[in-house]
């Protein structure tokens, strides 16, 4: 395996979620390679679809690549994300705590909550500091509509792989919801599954980066939003920047007390 990975740092990117957001990715592939081939995806279609886990980019790469980066960039977040699924690397972990060790800043990983079922993949994600995971469906039919799992994945495992993760997790776990035109109308039967998750946010997102999916519209996703009342709601449509207090590793019961006021 090559050690000459160009890529394994990007951004900082604009995030209406986290900030200034500095990118690891754990792939670093020239195609995705991903559990999913969500049919929004800004990346295009996935090139190799798998659920095997493995490492694809050493430790010691990403901490030379994060010092180099960490002295010129400022962020507020480090964020493990890229060109695929940030689960399906082995050493997940190991990087997240690669990250912690180059800076005091919070961990973020953005994942599609397909391995979370699994104990190893639930056990290195949560060495996060935040944690954004996705619900797209209410069932498996919509799950491979828009998400086109990988065919071991079924939609009764994302969901309890994902109660288990928000029992276990003691940083701060969100639920990114992605509306398309074909889930747009089920918004009622996700925000009812949501909830049972009790995640500490719920996301509501649509692709207004370039995507091959069309974007519901300000209006449309304001009456998706409305199945979600109750539940503590970001909306893409009315983002701001995130206060930097809200991202500081502050402990897992007070962050959870920044989330009432945010």
């Amino acid at each position: 395996m090559s050690d000459n990975f160009r890529e394994v740092i990007y951004g900082p990117v604009f995030s209406w979620r986290l900030g200034r957001s500095l990118g690891v990715d754990p792939i670093c592939a020239e195609g995705k390679i991903c559990s999913f081939d969500c049919v929004y995806c800004s990346l295009g279609r996935t090139a190799m679809k798998t659920v095997d886990r493995r490492t694809f980019v050493p430790a010691k790469t990403v901490e030379r690549a994060l010092g180099e980066a960490l002295k010129s960039v400022k962020a507020d977040v480090i964020t493990f994300s890229g060109t695929g699924e940030p689960t399906l690397a082995k050493n997940l972990g190991e990087l997240i705590e690669v990250a912690k060790e180059s800076s005091d800043l919070p961990v973020a990983v953005l994942t599609n909550s397909s391995l979370q079922f699994r104990k190893d993949a639930r056990k290195e994600l949560a060495k996060a500091d935040i944690v954004k995971g996705k619900l797209d469906a209410q069932n498996d039919e919509l799950l491979k509509r828009i998400n086109r799992p990988h065919e071991k994945i079924s939609f009764s495992e994302i969901i309890a792989g994902l109660k288990k993760f928000r029992k276990e997790f003691t940083g701060r776990f969100a639920i990114e919801v992605m509306f398309v035109p074909e889930n747009k109308d089920f918004s009622g039967e996700i925000a009812e599954i949501v909830e049972t998750i009790e995640p500490d946010e719920v996301q509501i997102n649509t692709p207004l980066r370039p995507s091959p999916a069309t974007p519901l519209t300000r209006e449309e996703l304001e009456k998706v939003e409305k199945s979600f009342r109750g539940l503590n709601c970001r909306s893409v449509y009315k983002a701001r920047i995130p206060a930097r207090r809200y991202l500081k590793v502050l402990g897992a019961e007070k962050i959870r007390r920044l989330k009432r006021v945010d």
